[in-house]
């Protein structure tokens, strides 16, 4: 079963801070992608989500935990 969590942010800061936390909180093994998600029509940074895609092959992390570390950053874990 490989696993892919994603977690939606608001900004890029929030993004790499949630990433950062990722490693210590869960020791991943890989380091979390980071991905500009621009709204539909949008081209402003201003209106773009950040998405931090942690791969989870053995599906070894929580995705409440997942989800409860996104809420602390004002973002969500989307539904797999």
């Amino acid at each position: 079963m490989n696993l892919r969590h994603v977690l939606v942010l608001p900004d890029r800061d929030a993004a790499e801070e949630v990433a950062g936390e990722l490693a210590d909180r869960f020791g991943l093994a890989e380091e979390p992608q980071l991905v500009r998600d621009a709204l539909a029509g949008e081209d402003d940074a201003e209106d773009a989500q950040w998405l931090v895609v942690v791969e989870d092959p053995d599906g070894r992390y929580d995705p409440q935990a997942l989800d409860a570390l996104a809420d602390e950053h004002e973002g969500w874990l989307e539904a797999p």
